[in-house]
């Protein structure tokens, strides 16, 4: 009995082992594939441009980032023009679109759930420095492609799960649960049309989610950066 039991923890042990090595092996040739670990600790900061398309309308978007610090997101549609605002301590939103006729201030929530955008690195470079866990789900299909379904939670408890391509390790789906209001809301994303950039880092240019598709038309890797346009204007 003693050497049947021994026996049952082994193999569960090893199964368990085996199923690690699988996630890291996932995981780094993620990593591989969109560029490299390297190439993506040279990048400090981004500018993006594109155009979001939704409910007929065409809007125009520019997100200007510094690593780790802040981020601002420029809005144009219908000849009105809003922005975004996040830092590691505050943020804002001036939407004219949906009426607001000056900057608000966003919740203490939205500046929690927020501060993983504030990071230009993909997620699988960044997750154990910033105590996330993670979890190897098997596999699954988006739109008969066969992925890698990888969850990973943070400090706070949400949830993010990805559906990496097992032909080519480029992430094509991201389902995340966050809690607005009390009561959990589930956004998902997809990703498609990888770009190799002039630093070697592939991104993707056509991103869908539940609010519209966005096509990105160009890409500024490292650019000087002013950075009062992270602050109000006086």
């Amino acid at each position: 009995m003693t050497k049947l039991f021994i026996t049952a923890i082994a193999i569960a042990c090893s199964s368990l082992s085996s199923l690690a090595q699988t996630t890291d092996e996932i995981v780094a040739k993620h990593i591989e594939a969109i560029g490299g670990k390297d190439n993506w600790s040279k990048i400090k900061s981004m500018r993006t441009e594109g155009i979001i398309k939704a409910q007929g309308a065409e809007i125009k978007i520019t997100n200007t980032q510094i690593d780790k610090k802040a981020n601002r997101t420029d809005i144009e549609v219908m000849g009105m023009k809003g922005y975004s605002i996040l830092t590691k301590t505050e943020g804002w939103n001036f939407m004219p679109f949906q009426g607001q006729t000056k900057p608000e201030p966003i919740t203490a929530d939205e500046l929690k759930m927020g501060q993983d955008e504030l990071n230009i690195q993909d997620e699988f470079l960044t997750y154990t420095v910033l105590g996330k866990k993670i979890e190897n789900l098997g596999k699954d299909e988006v739109d008969g492609t066969e992925c890698f379904k990888i969850k990973l939670i943070d400090k706070e408890g949400i949830e993010s799960t990805y559906f990496i391509d097992q032909s080519n390790y480029f992430t094509i789906k991201e389902i995340n649960k966050v809690k607005v209001n009390g009561q959990e809301m589930e956004n998902t994303t997809t990703y498609s049309n990888y770009k190799k950039t002039d630093t070697g880092v592939f991104i993707a240019m056509s991103i869908g989610s539940d609010y519209g598709d966005l096509e990105i038309s160009k890409i500024d890797i490292n650019p000087n950066i002013d950075e009062s346009i992270f602050k109000l204007a006086k």
